[in-house]
């Protein structure tokens, strides 16, 4: 199973992400996937069966998925994503929208869409350039070559690779520390970093004031300054 995207799939994943985004309990939203790739791109055989419908097609199929990348670039929660196979296309795209990722050894990159005389879409091209800066992202993105998984941690697309039978107890790892870490402090970490890329220093160092001012008003500030002091582990409760 490669689990290339179709518009069922699409809506699936945008109410899932939706649900994870606003629902309170979650505080780590882990994009995975079952089969042999995470995604392999976009289901090549609908685009084919609506012929002279193909942009209207495209349209049903990318609405939904950009609706889910939306709500993970504006959810302060941290976004894992756990790699292994194919990240192709879409698959690609997507893999980029998350804060941290994590990859099996087995994983390659393609970006792919000019290999379908496409044009980026899920924000990849936000994103590319943003991690791997411009030049690299033309290549990446023009090319259309394959990206092994130890060139993708050296240029960041990903932060660590893993065998792959241990890449479900990894991911379960870093998100159970993503988890443990004080909620608020991590929200207003991913809002600081994600902001600051389009900001002047002197607004930044307002924003930055504003975010720690109101960070220390929390409960969890107190809990952690009771921790360090009393030689314990903190618990942290989000308020």
């Amino acid at each position: 199973m490669l689990n290339a995207i179709d518009v069922d799939t699409a809506c699936c994943f945008r109410d899932a992400v939706n649900m994870a985004a606003v629902d309170p309990t979650v505080r780590v939203i882990v994009l995975s996937a079952a089969g042999r790739a995470f995604v392999a791109g976009g289901d090549l055989g609908y685009f084919r069966a609506a012929g002279a419908a193909a942009p209207a097609a495209a349209e049903a199929l990318i609405d939904p998925i950009h609706s889910a990348i939306a709500y993970l670039q504006s959810t302060f929660k941290p976004v894992l994503a756990s790699l292994h196979g194919a990240v192709s296309g879409a698959g690609m795209s997507i893999a980029l929208a998350a804060d941290l990722a994590i990859a099996a050894d087995d994983t390659v990159f393609n970006l792919a869409y000019v290999k379908v005389a496409a044009t980026p879409d899920c924000g990849a091209s936000w994103t590319l350039p943003r991690l791997v800066g411009l030049r690299k992202a033309m290549e990446i993105a023009m090319l259309g070559d394959d990206v092994a998984v130890g060139e993708a941690c050296r240029l960041g697309l990903v932060n660590w690779v893993v065998p792959a039978v241990d890449l479900e107890r990894e991911t379960r790892r870093v998100a159970a520390r993503l988890a443990a870490a004080p909620p608020l402090a991590v929200q207003g970490i991913k809002r600081l970093l994600a902001q600051g890329l389009g900001t002047s220093l002197q607004d930044q160092l307002g924003w930055e004031k504003k975010s720690f001012v109101a960070g220390a008003g929390t409960r969890d500030f107190a809990e952690a300054l009771d921790a360090f002091f009393e030689k314990r582990a903190p618990r942290f409760e989000g308020r």
